[in-house]
């Protein structure tokens, strides 16, 4: 079982680990990772590692069996030996601007209050996908709705809620065709905003930032088309 840091101190940027295992590709299993891995329309954390008598560049992290996590060699190297400690440094300002854009994609489920039929979140460019039979609002509209939630200096956070309690209450699932894991425990609920009326609360696994206004400038590009009744809308940094 790999101990996911990042869940728990997302701004972690550097930290030790030890090696439990290697996998027959060639990835290897820590005890504990700073590494985010690929999942929920993120992608995995990229950074270095380090070990006595050697480093090597990590081009991503993956799910494993079970509760492992896999970092991923940039290129075909030396391994660190099972039970080395190590230092694991992450490539922080591309992870620092995945936590953005995620958060922002947040807001924009909000804006657009329609199921999410998919998602991506890139370190340039970010999209939701909904399921929009009609444009609900234009993007102008969008634009200055979402800009305004952002420099809300809305503080985010996290909460846990059993799997009973999600089923009491299946609005909190925004994105149509992905669910929780179930069978997993308790799910982690991303919070946006305080009180009894939350800007924004919805299961999620990834990584954000601590207030809205950390997220900076976005631009809403076109509302595209892509097939009956889904349209696509994209975010950039500004």
């Amino acid at each position: 079982m790999t101990e996911p840091l990042f869940r728990t101190d997302p701004y972690l940027k550097t930290t030790t680990g030890r090696v439990t295992a290697h996998t027959p590709e060639g990835g290897i299993v820590l005890d504990r990772s700073i590494f985010y891995a690929k999942g929920g329309g993120q992608p995995g954390d990229s950074g270095r590692i380090v070990w006595d008598g050697g480093s090597c560049d990590i081009a991503g992290c993956v799910k494993g069996e079970g509760d492992d996590l896999i970092l991923v060699p940039a290129e075909e190297a030396a391994l660190p030996p099972v039970g080395a400690e190590l230092e694991m440094r992450l490539d922080w300002e591309r992870r620092h601007r995945f936590m953005r854009m995620h958060t922002a994609l947040h807001l924009l489920s909000v804006v657009v209050p329609l199921p999410v039929t998919g998602g991506q979140i890139g370190s340039e460019k970010s999209r939701l996908d909904f399921d929009m039979p009609e444009v609900l609002h234009d993007r102008e509209l969008i634009q200055a709705r979402l800009s305004s939630l952002i420099s809300g200096n809305h503080a985010v956070g996290e909460s846990w809620i059993t799997q009973a309690e999600l089923q009491a209450t299946p609005d909190l699932i925004k994105t149509r065709g992905v669910q929780p894991p179930k069978g997993a425990g308790d799910i982690r609920l991303v919070r946006i905003g305080s009180g009894n009326a939350p800007v924004d609360l919805q299961p999620c696994g990834g990584t954000h930032v601590a207030n809205t206004s950390e997220i900076g400038s976005i631009v809403v590009g076109k509302i595209e088309n892509k097939g009956r009744s889904n349209r696509r809308i994209s975010l950039t940094f500004g």
